[in-house]
């Protein structure tokens, strides 16, 4: 589904676009359809059926995300990683290349390295935008990047990588999922699909699994037909409650960047840190390229404790930060990268990423920040030599 409000700011969209307004009751919230059978005609000419990908509840998902993306028109999945999929295997043809980011979340790393081979499909992994140029070869066709990275939150010029892609006529295709439509919108810079796991920020309530693809209204069709065939949609519940999620995504996320940067830069003076990961500081590598295409530097940070041996002690003495998988949510999560999100990597392939076992990433909440600064201080304290 398209975007009806193209003029509206990003606060309004996540409240008024899509919305299906009922005309029996004149609610103020879409009504959720349920059902796997629709009329055959129908009155307006469609075939409506949930794994077809357009039932009123997934259409509404669709526009707010379209609006939000500043896109053409958007698809709603079960999954993150089943909207990467798709993706991969819309465009990918067996004797096809692709250049890949090589710090991915781990998930889509293993996705990579794992499937891609079997469907007879080369890749390459590289760390920066003249390495994405020096990849390409005649069979490349798609160039795929995260942006800000899980977890090293490296920020790659993402107009670059577009440019390169639009020069060599390659499909370029991001993970939005750290950034969201609220702080970065990667389709602006010239990106041809942006994907989230809207697990995460989206939602932001952790209590959702789903995906969503952004992208012109030809590609989605492309990825409709696919999409179809594979059955990866959500139901009609499920969206449902990503709605009302969405609703105050632009809220919660100004709340993620204040929190995360005040914390981070707290971490940066802790003598049990010996660094800390976050595109918001001016030490951070990327910080110039990430303030130029974002508008906040988003809710996540990670951090590397000075002894490694003693982040089990750290996790335990921490009582309202949770130790737990994902991100993106109300609460503040901690994980350690090497043991949750790339696990399924090898040790040699997290130490060619960058990602130590002593590394620490934290999904930073909204709550108050100097409950955070307290907790995290007491156990790092506890954690001491």
């Amino acid at each position: 589904m398209s975007s009806t409000h193209p003029t509206r700011r990003a606060a309004t969209l996540c409240i008024h676009a899509g919305t299906h307004h009922d005309s029996a009751t004149g609610g103020a919230c879409s009504p959720i359809f349920p059902s796997t059978a629709y009329a055959f005609p129908h009155p307006t000419g469609a075939n409506i059926y949930p794994r077809y990908f357009n039932t009123p509840n997934q259409r509404v998902i669709a526009g707010k995300l379209a609006a939000l993306e500043q896109g053409g028109e958007a698809l709603v999945f079960g999954s993150g990683m089943a909207a990467i999929a798709t993706v991969l295997q819309t465009e990918l043809r067996p004797g096809d290349h692709a250049v890949f980011q090589a710090d991915l979340y781990g998930g889509t790393h293993h996705l990579v390295t794992r499937e891609l081979a079997r469907g007879g499909v080369e890749y390459s992994f590289v760390r920066g935008v003249e390495e994405f140029a020096a990849a390409i070869r005649p069979r490349t066709r798609l160039l795929y990047l995260e942006s800000p990275s899980n977890p090293l939150l490296r920020c790659l010029d993402i107009a670059a990588v577009a440019d390169i892609g639009r020069r060599h006529g390659v499909l370029t295709v991001i993970d939005n999922t750290f950034a969201t439509p609220i702080n970065q919108n990667p389709l602006a810079l010239g990106i041809d699909v942006v994907i989230h796991s809207a697990t995460k920020y989206l939602n932001g309530h952790s209590d959702l699994n789903a995906g969503v693809v952004v992208a012109s209204a030809a590609w989605i069709q492309r990825l409709t037909e696919v999409a179809t065939h594979l059955g990866g949609m959500l139901d009609a519940h499920a969206c449902g409650q990503l709605e009302r999620g969405l609703k105050t995504l632009a809220l919660r996320v100004r709340q993620h960047n204040e929190n995360a940067g005040r914390l981070a830069r707290h971490l940066q003076q802790h003598p049990a840190v010996r660094c800390v990961i976050y595109p918001g500081l001016p030490e951070h590598p990327d910080h110039a390229v990430a303030a130029r295409q974002m508008r906040g530097f988003g809710g996540m940070l990670s951090f590397e404790l000075r002894a490694p041996s003693r982040i089990d002690r750290f996790l335990g003495q921490l009582r309202v930060v949770l130790p737990a998988l994902s991100l993106g949510g109300v609460e503040s999560l901690v994980c350690v990268p090497s043991r949750t999100s790339h696990r399924l990597m090898t040790p040699a392939e997290r130490h060619e990423a960058g990602i130590s076992d002593g590394l620490v990433r934290l999904s930073v909440g909204i709550e108050d920040i100097e409950d955070l600064i307290e907790d995290v201080d007491q156990a790092l304290a506890a954690d001491s030599p």
